[in-house]
Parts: structure tokens; C-alpha cells; sequence
């Protein structure tokens, strides 16, 4: 079979603009609007999908997706079990980098803070909220750690579900959420002839600046 010549793919970006008179001077409002701008937009099915950036004590990046869970004035909140790799990376090196791309919109997000654990409560609540499967499968999967088949999850989620059939299960202190606070975002426009517009806000001084980044 021939490789595909990926050097020769192209696509032009010329949908929309990112221009500093029409900025949001907080970064916040400007991913909210194009948050919104995405969720509505009937080519994107999850516009809270996520990649996640970390880097623990081996100094290796590792990314994976994750789906954001709400965005508010303090940051970003996302939930996984803490003894997964992301978690054991976190507890290492709290810091971390988020980024969005919405591909009919032609545009991408990159937020950069540190990461802090949510309260008990907070997670409780969220993990209370899911549908029963996803709160068994969380007790039935020992994430990130090697199993020997698939057999293996199913035997354990029939475990969990006999042990829970006549009660609701409680999250296990080992799973729950983080906030990422940002300190830096970038949004990233595309634009024709590869010019796109790039534009970094970055927390200084108890507020936020912008400033625009050549492509």
C-alpha cells in the first residue's frame, strides 16, 4: 500500500478573525464566548474535550484527552483517578497545559497554570451527579495500571455491582477533581496564507495583559 503524501495536504483558513480592538480584557470571557461559539456549532460534538499536558518527576510529556467538567472565574475543572498516570504525574509537578481546537471554527485554546486538587465536597457532589455505570466503573478499573485482559474489568465491574445492588456506591477517596488556575492562555485564530492570529493574555500583577504572537 502507498503512503499517503501528507506533505501535500492543505487547507486554507478564512473563516474568521482575532483583532485587538475587539479583545475581552479577561481571558476568561474570551474562551467563554468561544466556548459557546463551539458547543452551538453542529460539526463539533464535544467542545469540552480536552488535551492534557503533563510532565512528572521522569521529565517525559505526556498527553491525553480528557473532557472539562467547568470553567469559571478561579480556572478549569476536570476529574480522573488520582493514582492514574496524570495523577501521579500532577502530584509530582503541578503544573500542567490544557488546549482545545475546534476545527470547523479554526480555532484553538492553550492554557498554562498550576493544578490543585478541588475540595471533598466538590468531587463528591460531581461523582454523585454521574450516571451509576460511569460511578462503578470508576471502583471496578485500577486506571493506568497493567492488567491482564479485558475479562479482568468485567469481572471486577460484576464484582462492584453485586456488592452495590441494594445501596448507592460512595466515591472512592481515590478519584475526583482538580482546578487548573491559569496563568497564560493563548488563542489561536486561523488565518489565510498561514498568517494567523495569535493572541496571549498572561496573569502579572494581579491582572491580565495581552500581547500578539507572530504565527
Amino acid at each position: 500500500m502507498a503512503a499517503k503524501d501528507l506533505a501535500n495536504y492543505r487547507k486554507n483558513y478564512i473563516k474568521s478573525s482575532l483583532d485587538e480592538s475587539h479583545l475581552e480584557a479577561s481571558p476568561f470571557e474570551l474562551f467563554k464566548n468561544w466556548f459557546e461559539e463551539a458547543d452551538n456549532d453542529s460539526k463539533i460534538e464535544e467542545a469540552n474535550a480536552m488535551s492534557l499536558s503533563t510532565v512528572g518527576k521522569d521529565m517525559k510529556p505526556r498527553t491525553r484527552v480528557v473532557l472539562l467538567k467547568e470553567f469559571n472565574a478561579q480556572g478549569f475543572v476536570f476529574f480522573t483517578n488520582y493514582k492514574s498516570k496524570k495523577g501521579q504525574a500532577l502530584s509530582e509537578n503541578p503544573f500542567a497545559c490544557i488546549s482545545f481546537f475546534w476545527a470547523s471554527q479554526e480555532r484553538q485554546v492553550i492554557i498554562e497554570g498550576k493544578v490543585e486538587k478541588i475540595s471533598v465536597e466538590e468531587s463528591d457532589t460531581y461523582f454523585n451527579s454521574r450516571p451509576l455505570g460511569s460511578r462503578l466503573g470508576a471502583l471496578a478499573s485500577p486506571q493506568s495500571e497493567v492488567i491482564s485482559d479485558r475479562a479482568f474489568l468485567e469481572d471486577e465491574l460484576k464484582k462492584v455491582q453485586e456488592q452495590f445492588k441494594s445501596e448507592l456506591p460512595r466515591r472512592p477517596d481515590h478519584w475526583g477533581g482538580y482546578l487548573l488556575v491559569p496563568e497564560q492562555f493563548e488563542f489561536w485564530q486561523g488565518r489565510e496564507n498561514r498568517l494567523h492570529d495569535r493572541i496571549r493574555y498572561d496573569y502579572e500583577n494581579k491582572s491580565w495583559s495581552s500581547v500578539r504572537l507572530a504565527p
